[in-house]
């Protein structure tokens, strides 16, 4: 495991990435390919999904096997750039 000075996490490891956006039926998928650009062994087992209590938000947990802080941080600018995404923690 390799442990960067400017970060917290050990890599390689599986990471949790939370996803909101406006409910949708194409919102997982998107999201799934958009993180298997980054992760090919990503699918769509590996997300957890829940709607708002009004149904008009979708929460995405996307559990990836993030190997380095540089793949994290594509995997980040290219979800919040997404245009169906409202935030991404």
């Amino acid at each position: 495991m390799t442990v960067t000075e400017d970060s917290l996490i050990e890599y390689p490891c599986d990471f949790p990435i939370k996803v909101f956006g406006f409910a949708h039926p194409d919102f997982a998928s998107a999201i799934t390919q958009v993180v298997q650009a980054h992760s090919p062994s990503f699918t769509s087992a590996n997300i957890e999904s829940r709607s708002s209590s009004t149904a008009k938000y979708t929460s995405l947990t996307c559990t990836v096997h993030i190997t380095s802080r540089e793949q994290l941080d594509n995997i980040y600018r290219d979800i919040t750039s997404h245009p169906m995404v409202k935030m991404a923690l």
